[in-house]
């Protein structure tokens, strides 16, 4: 997407972590001057999530934040959110910006830096890397990656921005950002206990 810059702190939404809707969260994030959210909902029926969705859009379009849509290029198109970020195991890269089109932001999930080489070859605006550290936001993670993960796949990505994900709070983010991360993306570390 031409113009877009990814924020030092990405944002992406769970319900049950927060205890609060997504688009009540995005509110939230609003006030603390975040730019760009991701909303994620891997338990909800589609209808329910397109619904929320457009609940959190329409939040996001009032206070000025670009609105990413975890996994579902579908919902991103229905609702016309900023874009989408997929998995390994989603829609590919190529055919999501075929879909959603030039403009749209479209991030990819990597795991390791054989993945991360191969998504420098897809039509997206950064890659994810991840776990950096052990999460408990996913079911069944992938292999922590760790920070010297971290550093082999900044180097494997040239321009490409990265973003870190899995287990980062704000008490280690520092040394995530030294490894090379371009941005820090958070679920639990951004809600106290």
């Amino acid at each position: 997407m031409r113009g877009f810059r990814l924020p030092p702190v990405y944002p992406i939404t769970d319900t049950q972590i927060s205890g609060l809707s997504h688009a009540d969260q995005i509110a939230v994030f609003a006030e603390g001057g975040v730019t760009l959210v991701q909303l994620r909902e891997k338990r909800a029926p589609v209808l329910k999530f397109y619904e929320e969705a457009k609940a959190s859009l329409a939040v996001a379009a009032e206070r000025g934040l670009q609105l990413i849509i975890n996994d579902r290029v579908d919902i991103a198109l229905a609702v016309g959110a900023a874009g989408v970020h997929l998995g390994q195991d989603d829609l590919p890269p190529d055919v999501a910006r075929r879909l959603l089109g030039d403009d749209a932001v479209i991030g990819y999930s990597t795991h390791s830096v054989a993945q991360a080489l191969e998504a420098t070859k897809f039509p997206i605006d950064y890659l994810a890397i991840g776990p950096v550290f052990g999460t408990s936001t996913k079911e069944n993670p992938d292999p922590v990656v760790g920070l010297d993960g971290l550093r082999a796949v900044r180097a494997a990505a040239g321009n490409l921005p990265v973003v870190a994900i899995g287990g980062i709070t704000p008490a280690n983010s520092h040394e995530v950002f030294r490894a090379g991360a371009d941005s820090i993306a958070m679920i639990s570390g951004l809600w106290p206990r």
